[in-house]
């Protein structure tokens, strides 16, 4: 069964994008580019359906104060690409496509009119097609605008003016040997003892919790995680087989009496964990229960995986206390793993693991089988940033950043109607009550360019929740205030 698609004198333009997407001038993007981008967007959405009138070229370039020249060849353009077609005389129309596996026709769900399912791949997708990033509440990055990009560029310049050889070859499988010099000064300052040698390099956290995993997991096994947690690596996990369960995270770490009764009944393999601004709500482990957690892994004989991606968003001996379990047992029962992705430049995705001498061998040989080395430009930039004193500085100004906005978003969410009940004093994160449904509220957002993190996606049991993380550092358009007092209302 097809839709059918009304005459053209009778169906009314989809105004969908037109009344909710914004288009900039700053940033790389071309004017054309982002519109081609978003109607693609919304079309893999569904929220421009099959036969869907598009604005004439007059209405779209009056409404969002561009040229009819800019409109043409954006249209045109996703004509050529198949997404669009025009009508002589009627205008640009939605192309009927048809349906994967005989299904119904594009448009259509399975279950009726239900909008697409909310899941991982679905938040990760739109963080990506945001670019440049705007109006992304949800998302894990902080903006561009807070980062240093000519401290990247520099680093840049000095490699290229380096010896052309070293940059078309291999690096080592372990990783650049002056960056894991650098690595291991940085440790040490958090009372962490670590030889060169017990550093592997990787392609981000990501990478490195992916060669973590596929070394200790078969299918089966069991590992744990934070609940709620970092949900890209619940997808991960599933996918090897693995049987993830959620520990209760409560605003000083675990909840210590779940974890020994979980840890009882299913031996698991790995506990991952967040030490310090656990994501997504940037509370810090109490060395009580740090201790308590390396007791029960030794009880248990479990490894722990301390994940430290926001490590240098928390201020150190200049402000409260936070406990890492790897300065308690110095990599014997811990792996630590650590990145610059968060603080310096996501697309340097530069990360690292460190181990002890003898697993950090074979996680060395893993990642050689996969493949081969990371990429030793990103490592020589991030080398060159930190062996110059550089980055101190830098994070020390994303920290006073992160402090400056940190108070008043959280007015503002109470103000708007969300609950605050965990007030960290560092990070990037709010874990915040809406009172309602977060899916809806995704949804809501996603038909009006803005990315909400339902948080229903930060628990394995993906259960409908009231919470939403909100990325303090994404909250000054108005707008956004506006969308979430709006929805929230309706509610």
């Amino acid at each position: 069964m097809t839709n059918t698609v009304k005459s053209p004198r009778r169906s009314q333009p989809s105004l969908t994008l037109v009344e909710s997407q914004v288009l900039t001038r700053e940033g790389g993007e071309s004017l054309v580019d982002q519109i081609v981008r978003t109607v693609q967007a919304r079309i893999d959405d569904k929220l421009l359906r099959n036969g869907a009138r598009m604005p004439s070229i007059r209405q779209f370039a009056e409404m969002h104060g561009v040229s009819r020249f800019t409109v043409v060849e954006a249209y045109d353009r996703l004509v050529g690409r198949g997404v669009l077609e025009s009508r002589r005389g009627s205008g640009f129309f939605v192309r009927e496509r048809a349906a994967a596996n005989g299904n119904k026709a594009d448009g259509q769900f399975a279950g009726g009119d239900t909008p697409p399912q909310l899941d991982v791949v679905w938040l990760v997708r739109n963080m990506f097609r945001q670019n440049p990033s705007q109006n992304m509440p949800g998302s894990g990055v902080l903006p561009n605008s807070w980062l240093d990009g000519d401290l990247i560029a520099n680093g840049l310049r000095a490699i290229s003016r380096q010896n052309h050889a070293l940059l078309l070859q291999y690096g080592t499988p372990q990783g650049f040997l002056p960056l894991r010099q650098q690595l291991q000064l940085k440790l040490a300052g958090l009372e962490i003892a670590a030889e060169p040698e017990q550093f592997v390099t990787t392609v981000g956290v990501t990478q490195a919790l992916d060669i973590v995993a596929r070394h200790f997991l078969r299918p089966g096994d069991t590992v744990f995680v934070d609940d709620p947690g970092w949900f890209l690596m619940f997808g991960m996990f599933v996918t090897m087989g693995a049987k993830v369960v959620g520990i209760p995270r409560l605003a000083d770490g675990p909840d210590i009496v779940k974890l020994a009764e979980l840890a009882a009944l299913h031996k698991p393999k790995l506990y991952v964990i967040n030490s310090v601004l656990h994501n997504p709500t940037s509370t810090s482990l109490s060395a009580p229960k740090a201790f308590q957690i390396l007791k029960l892994a030794e009880q248990h004989d479990f490894m722990i995986v301390e994940d430290d991606i926001y490590c240098d968003m928390h201020a150190g001996s200049a402000g409260p206390a936070a406990t890492r379990i790897a300065a308690l047992d110095q990599l014997q029962r811990v792996i630590y793993l650590g990145g610059f992705s968060k603080s310096l430049a996501a697309t340097l995705r530069v990360g690292f693991i460190a181990a002890s001498p003898e697993l950090a061998i074979r996680l060395s040989d893993r990642k050689m089988l996969c493949n081969l080395t990371s990429t030793e430009i990103g490592e020589r930039v991030v080398y060159k940033v930190l062996s110059e004193g550089h980055y101190r500085k830098h994070v020390e100004r994303l920290r006073a950043k992160l402090d400056s906005v940190r108070d008043k978003t959280v007015r503002q969410l109470e103000r708007i109607g969300m609950r605050i009940d965990i007030h960290a004093p560092a990070g990037m994160f709010v874990w915040a009550d809406a009172g309602c449904d977060t899916n809806a509220l995704a949804e809501a957002g996603m038909a009006q360019g803005i990315l909400v993190a339902p948080g229903c996606l930060f628990s394995p049991s993906q259960l409908p929740s009231t919470r939403t993380r909100i990325n303090i550092g994404a909250m000054s358009d108005p707008a956004i205030a506006r969308f979430f007092e709006r929805a929230i209302g309706q509610a």
